[in-house]
């Protein structure tokens, strides 16, 4: 009998340090796949640095090939594209310029409620402007405290999208829109660039139909339907554009103040590959073929 309990007892023994062997293995397999991934992470980013040193070279053109790179050996790879950033809709000058109606339009369109929609415009505009007067269905000092808030709103443009979720009923926009932030910009010049944007800003934009809007898309990607090669048929008169979408000459005072053919703003976004681990910076720059200002720089991690 006691023969047969120590058997068992040792039987479990040999189960305990089983599992602690196991497990103290798993944790070194964890540990080292950490470390690989941490590895891998800061090379993903020298290599998506590298994509943006090519980049921001203004001898480097949006269908340069130096912008795609693979290294085969050490499975590393950079992809960099140039844009310009007035391919967004600039959310301040919109702001500044009190084009409400432009706004309004944008979120009706997302699914917001036509009173919800002015009403966050209005709160927006407060946010913005510089003094206290409260717009019709805005939002000024008094209701930010009232929210223990004391130091809003700012009373000042933007510095970045981020602040703009601050703002009184910003929440009914991203529950409809949890993507807004595509739409919109900060930096560029306050024109929304026709050679460059989507289809549905400048619908918006031009107030013209999405169709005739995806017809002047692709009048500018040329018979290929792809952005950036040589094919490509960008306006250099906006009269032309304008023409095109079929803006009428009624429209076109609303419209103008909107719409451009040329920014000097650009974006530059590099993605940086080392292995299965991928890190994007994310660069705007002023004046790239001139005398560059850096405005913003952001890294990410992507899947």
């Amino acid at each position: 009998m006691a023969k047969g309990s120590a058997l068992i007892a040792v039987f479990w023994i040999m189960a305990v340090l089983s599992l602690a062997v196991f497990a103290a293995v798993r944790v070194v397999y964890h540990d080292a796949d950490v470390a690989s991934s941490q590895i891998n992470g800061f090379e993903a980013l020298q290599v998506a640095e590298r994509g943006i040193a090519v980049a921001v070279n203004p001898a480097i053109s949006k269908m340069d090939p130096l912008l795609d790179w693979y290294d085969e050996q050490r499975d590393i790879s950079y992809r960099a594209r140039i844009r310009s950033e007035a391919a967004r809709l600039n959310l301040n000058v919109i702001l500044m310029r009190k084009d409400k109606q432009l706004l309004t339009d944008i979120f009706t369109d997302w699914g917001m409620e036509l009173l919800d929609a002015q009403t966050l415009v209005d709160n927006l505009t407060d946010w913005v402007d510089g003094g206290d007067l409260v717009e019709l269905n805005g939002a000024e000092v008094d209701w930010y405290e009232d929210q223990g808030r004391p130091n809003h709103p700012f009373n000042r443009p933007f510095y970045n999208l981020d602040e703009v979720r601050l703002v009184k009923d910003m929440e009914l926009l991203e529950e409809v829109k949890p993507n807004w932030k595509n739409w919109f910009t900060v930096w560029s010049n306050g024109k929304l660039d026709v050679n460059e944007a989507k289809a549905e800003l400048i619908a918006a934009a031009a107030e013209v139909s999405i169709d005739d809007a995806q017809n002047l898309v692709e009048h500018v990607l040329g018979p290929d339907r792809l952005r950036d090669t040589e094919d490509d048929q960008r306006f250099l008169d906006l009269t032309e554009a304008l023409t095109l979408l079929g803006v009428s000459e009624f429209q076109q005072p609303i419209v103008l103040p909107r719409l451009t053919v040329k920014d000097t703003t650009t974006r530059i976004v590099s993605d940086g590959r080392a292995g299965t681990v991928k890190r994007r910076i994310t660069l705007i720059l002023k004046n790239r073929t001139g005398q560059p200002a850096i405005l913003e720089r952001k890294e990410e991690i992507i899947p």
